[in-house]
């Protein structure tokens, strides 16, 4: 019996983006043995999609116009003919793509935080947000560290490195924490979330700092969680963002302790922390979990890392996520970091011939983001497609399905309970809508 009827489809090809089929392409009555079956159980509720407010994507930003910035900006974030990004993330301080190396107070032995300031986010990651935020005024944002002020660590520098373990260190940097978020609410800025560490166990050469599952237990329980309540901070704290497989190396050792688990409002994981989030989801699941970080690419934005990415997003959402942050939005062709990695992103901007191009990750995100809406809740996929559709249905019968072919020949796609079959493009990504009676 049919309970599915297919409304649209969107497709996209490495030589037609976003293509509207036509009725006729999904009309077929026929069956074939490359099924799928959309489960109706609700599963996690959908934050969204977003990406990471980055100093070097603001800088080439500004070398355009104000209207074809503004046309950028519209097509990431705005819902009705954009992305509808809508989860973001921003650093504390500098990351590997700030334009230089800081921190937002630089004054030894300032324990009081006297001398806390965001003056330099005022000429960058603010304005970049101010102006998504006139695209998507009900946007979600979460903050971490990628490196404490470098007087807090030992050595003391911003790459390398860990926190001095002290008392008045650590009271410093909880109060340092409260101070961010402060700072952006007088902005007009709600920062929802804070992050603890960006990679906690990646003794890097660019801002970074080593903090083990222990010592982030500790500074939650005794120092960030406390500060916060007595303050009636609302931003939430959130165990991230984590970049390891061992749920018990953080994730349990934080939540087994009682009182270090009251204070924690979610976890995120990112990059090989994808190996950790079946085994938290299990444990944890009333705690929502979020993807903190898309897997960056080498900077050449090829059609074949879109796919790979579509992997890690099916990951993801299989495995309980609630939302996916992609990296780097904007950046220069190229996408080399302040310490010269090259990066995918999801816009390149040519700022010497003004020339903007929306790269493979874009149509991608696009192809979810814009359709898959937070209050969406993930249901089940299964049959020989499950590996490479992800599903979500809203609370009045609409369906989305998001497929990936990533093989070199159109594949036949039967949908269970539609009475169709639709011929999947080489090398395509998908969208379907559908209507559940």
């Amino acid at each position: 019996m049919s309970d599915l009827t297919v409304t649209r489809w969107v497709c996209t090809t490495a030589n037609e983006p976003w293509r509207e089929m036509p009725p006729a392409a999904w009309a077929d009555a026929g069956a074939g043995d490359l099924r799928l079956r959309i489960g109706k159980a609700r599963r996690q509720t959908w934050r969204g999609f977003g990406g990471c407010f980055n100093e070097l994507g603001w800088k080439v930003l500004s070398a355009l116009g104000d209207e074809d910035r503004r046309g950028v900006l519209r097509a990431l974030f705005d819902e009705r003919d954009g992305c509808g990004l809508n989860l973001c993330r921003l650093p504390i301080g500098a990351n590997d793509y700030a334009e230089s190396w800081y921190s937002h107070n630089e004054t030894p032995g300032d324990f009081a935080m006297e001398h806390f300031s965001i003056e330099r986010d005022r000429r960058s990651l603010i304005p970049y947000i101010r102006e998504a935020q006139q695209f998507c005024p009900r946007m979600t944002l979460l903050a971490s560290p990628w490196s404490p002020p470098t007087w807090l660590k030992r050595p003391a520098a911003y790459n390398y490195g860990t926190l001095i373990w002290e008392d008045a260190h650590l009271q410093a940097y909880a109060l340092y924490f409260l101070k961010f978020v402060q700072a952006y609410r007088a902005e007009g800025i709600a920062i929802d979330q804070v992050h603890v560490q960006n990679e906690p166990d990646s003794d890097q050469k660019f801002p970074s700092c080593r903090m083990s599952g222990p010592q982030m237990r500790d500074f939650i329980r005794d120092w960030l969680g406390p500060l916060f309540r007595r303050e009636g901070e609302t931003c939430e704290i959130w165990a991230g963002t984590l970049e390891r497989p061992d749920v018990n190396a953080w994730v349990n050792t934080i939540l087994y302790d009682p009182q270090a688990r009251r204070y924690v409002a979610g976890l995120g994981f990112q990059w090989a922390g994808k190996g950790a989030i079946q085994r938290a989801r299990q444990s944890w699941p009333d705690l929502p979990i979020l993807q903190t970080e898309n897997e960056c690419g080498d900077g050449k934005n090829t059609w074949t890392y879109a796919h790979y990415v579509f992997s890690l997003v099916q990951h993801y959402v299989t495995n309980g996520a609630a939302g996916y942050v992609y990296w780097n939005m904007v950046l220069q062709p190229g996408g080399v970091s302040t310490w010269g990695w090259p990066q995918n992103s999801l816009v390149t901007v040519d700022p010497a011939l003004g020339r903007v191009r929306y790269r493979p990750e874009f149509h991608l995100m696009k192809h979810l983001s814009h359709f898959i809406r937070p209050g969406d809740a993930a249901v089940a996929v299964q049959g020989p497609w499950a590996a490479n559709a992800v599903a979500f249905a809203g609370t009045d019968g609409r369906v989305v399905v998001v497929l990936d072919n990533p093989l070199g020949e159109a594949l036949p796609l039967t949908i269970e309970g539609a009475g169709c079959t639709l011929q999947v493009p080489a090398e395509s990504f998908s969208t379907l809508c559908l209507t559940r009676r």
